[in-house]
């Protein structure tokens, strides 16, 4: 029927994947009474034109991942959707991430009238998002394309935030990621080095080379394992050598989803001192997975994570460090390494919190009753 049909707009989706992909993925393969269909960007020429992943319909548009095709993807989308609207007569539309509100913004000049969802899932820094040059050129549109939202669902407090710095005076609500528990239940596997661990794209704001730093400080059986790939992997891996960690620090590479709870039980404590932070998918994983958790007080992670010192009031679930301070990061793990009861509440906690508020059939029932059809 008519009432549950919905058009989602996303810039990238499988086989490309992060934290938004993975949420639209895991929210409408529950979500079975609805049709869900896709506009995205053909990113590589490889990626097929149209093809159903699960519950969705995926129709890809345009070539290549250049700067100046993303900027004709915002028509070509716009396109794309009116024509399918024709037969479909959406009920709603879906924009994941702040920059797919130009393509609805730009159908809604041209007389559209849909009523849309906007989907915050943001980890860049909000200046990032909004204020650079080649988004402020195009200002106009992104402030129409907030202000016209029926409702704007956020993954954490803080993006929640943003909305309403934007001029946002409608509906918001927080509906976090989540986490399918039963993937990532298993026993750590033992060994005699102390493994941190990270599940990051190689990138500034993820904090990676404070990590490194930080060995330097800590017993020689400490040893770090990177998985994940990006921009940085050069740099990162010229830091090893000149520090000279190279039998400390294990890059793994880019790790298919499948076998990320293998790597996490085979580690002791995850870490990632992220600069700037939406959510953060990863965490999660990790707590569900038994590991104790070391993060920076930024962005949403504050919605999770407590700190027995910053935030008594709550059952603890992790470590604060510092940004960007591997003193910091050292004094947490050798915390860690130190205390067996502090490590085994922090972990039982946060396994509770996730079965509790975070599990995948939760949160898709919650972006039903909630966004869908509130």
């Amino acid at each position: 029927m008519a009432s549950k049909k919905i058009l989602i707009f996303s810039l990238t989706y499988y086989p490309l994947v992060g934290g938004a992909e993975v949420a639209v993925k895991e929210i409408t393969d529950r979500l079975l009474e609805y049709e869900f269909d896709m506009v995205t960007m053909r990113l590589d020429a490889t990626h097929k034109p149209f093809e159903r992943m699960g519950n969705v319909n995926v129709y890809r548009v345009g070539s290549g991942s250049s700067y100046i095709n993303k900027i004709f993807f915002v028509p070509r989308a716009a396109w794309k959707a009116w024509r399918l609207g024709k037969d479909k007569r959406y009920a709603k539309y879906w924009a994941i991430m702040t920059n797919m509100t130009f393509p609805i913004s730009l159908l809604r000049l041209f007389g559209n009238k849909t009523p849309y969802i906007i989907t915050l899932q943001d980890g860049d820094p909000f200046e990032h998002v909004f204020k650079r040059l080649r988004i402020r050129i195009f200002k106009p549109l992104l402030t129409r394309g907030f202000r016209n939202a029926s409702v704007i669902q956020t993954i954490s407090h803080f993006l929640a935030g943003w909305a309403r710095k934007v001029g946002y005076k409608g509906r918001v609500e927080v509906v976090p990621n989540g986490v399918d528990t039963k993937k990532f239940e298993g026993q750590r596997i033992e060994h005699e080095d102390t493994v941190l661990i990270t599940t990051s794209r190689l990138v500034e704001k993820n904090g990676i080379r404070y990590v490194i730093s930080a060995l330097k400080l800590l017993p020689e059986n400490v040893k770090f394992h990177i998985l994940g790939s990006g921009p940085l992997m050069s740099e990162l891996n010229k830091q090893v050598r000149e520090e000279k960690l190279l039998g400390r620090v294990k890059f793994v590479g880019f790790v298919d989803m499948k076998e990320i709870p293998n790597h996490l039980h085979t580690a002791d404590i995850f870490i990632r001192p992220s600069l700037s932070e939406g959510m953060g998918n990863s965490f999660i994983e990790a707590m569900a997975a038994g590991l104790p958790v070391l993060a920076t007080p930024v962005g949403g992670i504050p919605d999770f994570l407590f700190d027995p010192d910053k935030t008594p009031e709550h059952p603890p679930t992790g470590l604060f460090v510092e940004v960007e301070n591997p003193e910091s990061i050292a004094k947490q793990v050798t915390r860690l390494m130190n205390n067996e009861n502090l490590r085994d509440t922090l972990v039982g906690n946060a396994k509770r919190m996730v079965r509790e508020k975070y599990d995948w059939d939760l949160i898709a029932e919650t972006m039903k009753r909630r966004v869908f059809e509130a």
